[in-house]
């Protein structure tokens, strides 16, 4: 029998997952394996602690130098969700879709729809495909665009980091690639965030983040519709995700069958 640690030789594996901005800054993520760690050993008992935090310094330090030199590479190319592009960072394969090109700007296309400044980044490990990786951070991309309403901006991804990191949770474990497809990810991801909304509130009131801060009147940011609560799924502001507006809508319906009940 084959060992428990042994997978199958199609299964795709990445080293990282990376939500990069127009200026290759991590808005989230996540490294597998030992992909740009440090291996450190104590000498002593009483050395184990700084060598402890030099090492989370070191490993956070390779990480931003390796981001910085893939900014470098990536940094004024515009990938289409469908047409991922690929380039070389220290020897590794990494593949991104997303991003906006010099000559698109920014202005109102990031404020209001469309595609935005962000970019999708899968690093492969040593051997697998490119087309595969592409296969993936398209998949990714797609249910991203899906789960933001269609902008991929700085600041829809800042408003709703729990709904992405919930993505990338759905999309792999550990390393090992659990689904691909864009629809099936971004609604995977709805039904999560909205059990652990009502797990976390107690009830079936509970609303979640996303309902909270939509009850304070559209402090949150862009993605924040004005007119709060009171809105059915017609009168929803453009700026509020799709993943906002079902939980908005499931919310009121719950609350108007335990009214009539």
């Amino acid at each position: 029998m084959a060992a428990a640690s042994s997978f199958p030789p199609l299964l795709p594996k990445v080293d990282a997952i990376l939500v990069l901005d127009g200026d290759g800054n991590r808005l989230a993520g996540k490294y597998y394996g030992d992909f740009m760690k440090v291996a450190t050993s104590s000498s002593s008992a009483e050395s184990a602690t700084a060598d402890a935090t030099n090492a989370v310094q070191s490993v956070e330090q390779l990480r931003s130098s390796f981001e910085r030199q893939l900014q470098q590479k990536i940094g004024g190319i515009a990938a289409r969700p469908d047409a991922a592009e690929v380039v070389t960072v220290l020897g590794k394969t990494a593949v991104f879709c997303g991003g906006r090109s010099p000559s698109q700007g920014g202005g109102q296309q990031q404020q209001r729809g469309g595609p935005g400044d962000v970019r999708v980044v899968h690093i492969g490990p040593p051997g697998e495909s490119e087309l595969v990786l592409a296969h993936l951070v398209e998949g990714m991309y797609e249910a991203l665009s899906q789960l933001m309403g269609g902008a991929t901006d700085r600041n829809m991804i800042l408003d709703n980091l729990e709904l992405v990191f919930l993505l990338i949770d759905e999309h792999c474990d550990g390393g090992i690639i659990l689904e691909t497809d864009g629809h099936k990810l971004a609604s995977s991801v709805l039904l999560r965030d909205g059990h652990e909304s009502r797990m976390g509130e107690g009830g079936m009131d509970g609303m979640g983040h996303h309902s909270q801060q939509q009850q304070q009147g559209g402090g949150g940011g862009p993605s924040m519709g004005g007119g709060g609560m009171g809105m059915g799924i017609g009168g929803i502001g453009g700026d509020m995700t799709i993943a906002q507006a079902l939980i908005q809508a499931r919310n009121q319906i719950i609350s108007n069958l335990s009214q009539g009940g």
